[in-house]
């Protein structure tokens, strides 16, 4: 084996994206013979947030890390359950001591590789610097994993650009999450980092951002509060990204788009 190929995942948003994955991401894996896939699931419960039941759920399934982003601790269970998400990081610029970890090291056939995840600032609350925390903690990550891949997840396109070109050469690759809209400049930036925007999200298609379109279409009318809910109904979309790591080069060598509607 001189490649490793990777599948990763944007916001899976509530129930329509965990059936996504349960009746499509065996039949995804097989045909595009991907050998370790990553999903951003803090939005799997209802669209805002995990419990420990949905990650059970798609701990079915073969998905070798998880991450997440702002609305990780939106349900209480997390919170207390989170020493039970084996395979889940959290914002590695959140306070020091808060449930969870902001990377973890898989092992893969041998190949140590290393899930972490930060969040923006931008319009997004109160984090630590993103860019200093990954600074400081990339040397340690670095004697443990071969191939480092960050989930930044982040509003404004240029916080995640800035974040691409500061790590590129340094890390294997860069995703962006958060917005739930697959951006179309996935490229290998000039000293070998896959890197792209946004890699979209796993949920309703005929959705706003994976939520029913009415209310939200309401809330931008009247400005009045407002419940937003994943539909249940139509079809229901998978986005995301396939990277090509080349062991012999010690560097991603592709990274293209995947959009499949169900």
């Amino acid at each position: 084996m001189n490649t490793i190929r990777f599948l990763c995942l944007g916001d899976v948003v509530g129930k329509p994206g965990r059936l996504a994955l349960q009746d499509h991401l065996p039949q995804l894996q097989n045909e595009l013979k991907i050998n370790f896939t990553i999903v951003n699931i803090e939005n799997a419960a209802g669209g805002h947030g995990l419990t420990t039941k949905t990650y059970q759920e798609l701990n079915s399934l073969s998905i070798q890390a998880y991450t997440s982003g702002n609305h990780i601790y939106n349900k209480k269970e997390a919170v207390k359950d989170f020493l039970v998400y084996e395979k889940l990081v959290r914002p590695l610029n959140y306070p020091e001591g808060n449930p969870g970890v902001g990377y973890r090291i898989f092992n893969y056939n041998g190949i140590k590789i290393g899930v972490v995840n930060l969040v923006g600032r931008v319009f997004m609350g109160l984090a630590d610097c993103p860019f200093r925390v990954i600074e400081k903690f990339l040397p340690e990550i670095k004697k443990q994993a071969e191939i480092v891949i960050l989930d930044f997840h982040a509003e404004t396109t240029s916080e995640k650009q800035a974040m691409g070109c500061f790590l590129d050469g340094r890390v294997a690759a860069v995703f962006g999450t958060h917005t739930h809209i697959m951006t179309a400049d996935e490229r290998l930036l000039a000293s070998g980092t896959a890197y792209i925007t946004d890699i979209g999200m796993v949920g309703a298609e005929d959705s706003i951002i994976g939520m029913a379109k009415e209310p939200i279409i309401e809330r931008f009318l009247t400005q009045l509060p407002v419940k937003f809910e994943p539909p249940l109904y139509g079809k229901r979309v998978i986005n995301g990204i396939v990277m090509d790591f080349n062991l012999s080069d010690k560097k991603m060598v592709s990274i293209k788009r995947v959009q499949k509607i169900y």
